[in-house]
C-alpha cells in the first residue's frame, strides 16, 4: 500500500465519522482470519470443496467429513518457546542493589514479562502485530466494590505494562511517513443496557435495549485524551475474507472520568507497537499465517477429498448366486449384494481409481510448503509427516552441530527477537520516567534515574557447558572469566538481586564452615602428636 492517508480533521475519531475507518478494515480482516486459522475454526474460511460441490449430492458428505487440521498453533508457538523458554535477563548497568536495578527487577517482576513475551509472540504471529501500553494506575480493579456502595480496600499505584488487542489500536501516521505515529488511539465498542421508552417497550415487549459506544482513549506527546461516542450500526463489511461490523459515529457523551485530559509527563506515546515481521514500505506487520492461507485450505480440502474416498469405497457393493429363502446358504454383506445365475450378465458399472497414492503425493508436497514457508524444520516438533523429512534432528550431539541444524528457526526467532526488543526496552523505559514523574513531590518516594535498560536473551538450544568451559579457559590462559555474581545469574537465570542473595549465602555457608575447625592446626609444629 503505497498511499498517505490524511484527513481533515485534527483526530481520527469525530462525529460523522465511520468506526473503524475504512481504510482500516482490511488489517482487522486479516487479524479475524488469521485468529481464525490459529484457532481451528478452519470452516470458517476454507470452504472451496463445499463451494465447488455445494449443488451435488456429496456436499453434506463433505460437510460431515470435514477435517480441519491446526498446524499454525505449533508453528505460531515454537518461535515463542524458542524465545522465553529460558528466561532473559533485565539489566540497567548500575549496581544490583542501586535504585535503577531494584526498580526495574520490581517492574520485570510485578509485570510477568516472561510470561507477556510468550503470548505477544503468539498474537503478532497469527495478526501480524501486538501492542504494549504503559502507564501508571490501580492493577487491581476496585469498580465492582464501589458498584455496591462498598468501602474499596486500599490499591497501591504502579507502573504497569500491558498488552492491548491490536484489533481496537489504530495509530495516526505523522505527515509524510509510513512509519512514524503522531498519535495512537486505543478505541472500542461497549455496549450499555438502557431502559427503553414507554412506546418501545409496549411495539417490542423488551423492557432494556442494547445501545453501542466508543469509547476512544487518544495518545498523543504529553498526554491522553480520553473521549465518548454514540454510535449507530451501519452493517457488516464481509468484502474481505471476514465479517468486520461498521457503525456511524454520533453525538459526544460524556466519559464519566474525573479528568478527560490526562498529562504524563513526557513527549513519548506510551503504546508501543511490536511487529512480527515488516518491511520500509508499510507500518502494518506481517504474519505468519497471510502467506499460508491458500496452502492451508488445499491441505485441509486434500484431507477431506482422501477421507471422503476411503469412507466412500470402505463397503462396497458385491454380486453371487442367487440363494433362495429355503437354502441354508447365507450371504453376509455390509452393502448392497446383487444375486446373479449363470445365464445372467456379470453386473457392470463405472468404477474410479482414486489414486490414492497421488493424493497423498500432493499432500506431502502441501506440508513441505507449511514448513518452508514457516522456516521450521519438521523435525523440530520429534516427528515428521512428509516424506521428505530432513532427519530427525537427534544426530548431532555437540552444540555446534545441534544450532546449525537450527538454524532457520533461529534466524526467524533473532528476527522477532529486534521487534520485541526494541518495544519492551522503551516500555520499561517509559515505566520508569512514569513512575518517578507520577511521584515527584512524593516524600515518601526515592526519586531514581529511568534507565534505558538491556535484555540479554537466551536462543533456547541447549548449551554445551563443558564445551564453552573450555574454550573460556583457552581464550584466557587458564584465567576465571566469571565473577561469581554472573556465574550465578546465567547458570540459574536470576535477576542481580536475587544472584546477589545467594552469594550471601554463600558466603554465609563458608564462614560458618571454616569457623568450626580451623584447617592450620593440622599445621603446627609445636602440637603434641
Amino acid at each position: 500500500m503505497s498511499e498517505f492517508y490524511d484527513v481533515k480533521e485534527t483526530k481520527l475519531f469525530y462525529t460523522g465519522a465511520q468506526y473503524p475507518p475504512v481504510y482500516e478494515i482490511p488489517r482487522l480482516a486479516k487479524y479475524e482470519r488469521g485468529r481464525a486459522v490459529y484457532q481451528g475454526r478452519h470452516v470458517e474460511m476454507y470452504d472451496r470443496a463445499s463451494g465447488l460441490l455445494k449443488d451435488t449430492p456429496f456436499a453434506p458428505q463433505l460437510k460431515t467429513l470435514f477435517i480441519a487440521v491446526n498446524l499454525m498453533d505449533v508453528l505460531l508457538t515454537k518461535p515463542a518457546d524458542l524465545m522465553v523458554g529460558e528466561a532473559p535477563t533485565f539489566e540497567t548497568g548500575h549496581d544490583p542493589e542501586s535504585p535503577e536495578q531494584t526498580a526495574l527487577s520490581r517492574i520485570v517482576e510485578e509485570n510477568d514479562l516472561t510470561q507477556m513475551i510468550h503470548e505477544i509472540v503468539i498474537g503478532a504471529g497469527f495478526r501480524g502485530d501486538s501492542f504494549l501500553k504503559t502507564y501508571y494506575g490501580q492493577r487491581a480493579d476496585v469498580s465492582e466494590t464501589l458498584q455496591l456502595g462498598l468501602d474499596a480496600p486500599d490499591a497501591p499505584l504502579e507502573p504497569i505494562i500491558e498488552p492491548v488487542d491490536a484489533s481496537i489500536v489504530f495509530p495516526e501516521l505523522s505527515r509524510g511517513s509510513k512509519k512514524r505515529f503522531k498519535a495512537v488511539n486505543i478505541a472500542w465498542v461497549e455496549w450499555e443496557i438502557e431502559n427503553s421508552s414507554r412506546i418501545m417497550s409496549f411495539l417490542s415487549g423488551i423492557p432494556t435495549t442494547e445501545t453501542p459506544y466508543l469509547n476512544v482513549e487518544r495518545h498523543i506527546p504529553g498526554y491522553i485524551v480520553y473521549e465518548r461516542y454514540e454510535l449507530t450500526e451501519r452493517g457488516v463489511d464481509d468484502r474481505w475474507g471476514a465479517p468486520i461490523p461498521t457503525y456511524n459515529i454520533g453525538e459526544s457523551v460524556p466519559t464519566g472520568r474525573e479528568q478527560d485530559f490526562v498529562p504524563t509527563g513526557m513527549p513519548e506515546l506510551l503504546v508501543e507497537h511490536i511487529p512480527y515481521k515488516t518491511t520500509d514500505a508499510d507500518w502494518r506487520g506481517e504474519s505468519g499465517t497471510e502467506k499460508l492461507e491458500s496452502v492451508l485450505a488445499a491441505i485441509n480440502d486434500r484431507l477431506v477429498q482422501i477421507d471422503y474416498i476411503l469412507w466412500k469405497h470402505s463397503d462396497p457393493t458385491a454380486y453371487g448366486p442367487d440363494f433362495q429363502e429355503e437354502d441354508d446358504a447365507t450371504v453376509r454383506s455390509g452393502g448392497r449384494y446383487i444375486p446373479v445365475t449363470k445365464d445372467d450378465a456379470t453386473p457392470g458399472y463405472m468404477v474410479w481409481d482414486s489414486q490414492l497414492e497421488g493424493a497423498f503425493k500432493e499432500l506431502d508436497i502441501l506440508l513441505g510448503l507449511v514448513y518452508q514457508i514457516s522456516e521450521t524444520p519438521q523435525w523440530l516438533f520429534g516427528t515428521t509427516l512428509a516424506s521428505d523429512k530432513g532427519g530427525t534432528g537427534t544426530s548431532h550431539t555437540d552444540a555446534g552441530a545441534i544450532k546449525a541444524r537450527f538454524m532457520p528457526i533461529l534466524s526467524k526467532v533473532k528476527r522477532i527477537r529486534a521487534h520485541v526488543d526494541r518495544g519492551l526496552r522503551n516500555a520499561l523505559w517509559k515505566a520508569m520516567k512514569l513512575e518517578n514523574h507520577a511521584n515527584d513531590g512524593v516524600d515518601e518516594f526515592a526519586a531514581y534515574e529511568a534507565t534505558y535498560p538491556t535484555i540479554t536473551w537466551r536462543d533456547g538450544i541447549p548449551r554445551d557447558e563443558k564445551e564453552a568451559a573450555e574454550v573460556a579457559n583457552l581464550r584466557t590462559g587458564g584465567k576465571p572469566t566469571w565473577s561469581v555474581t554472573d556465574a550465578i545469574k546465567d547458570l540459574d537465570g536470576v535477576d542481580d538481586t536475587q544472584a546477589a542473595e545467594l552469594v550471601r549465602r554463600i558466603d554465609e555457608d563458608e564462614q560458618r564452615v571454616s569457623g568450626t575447625v580451623d584447617a592450620s592446626i593440622f599445621n603446627d609444629p609445636g602440637g603434641d602428636a
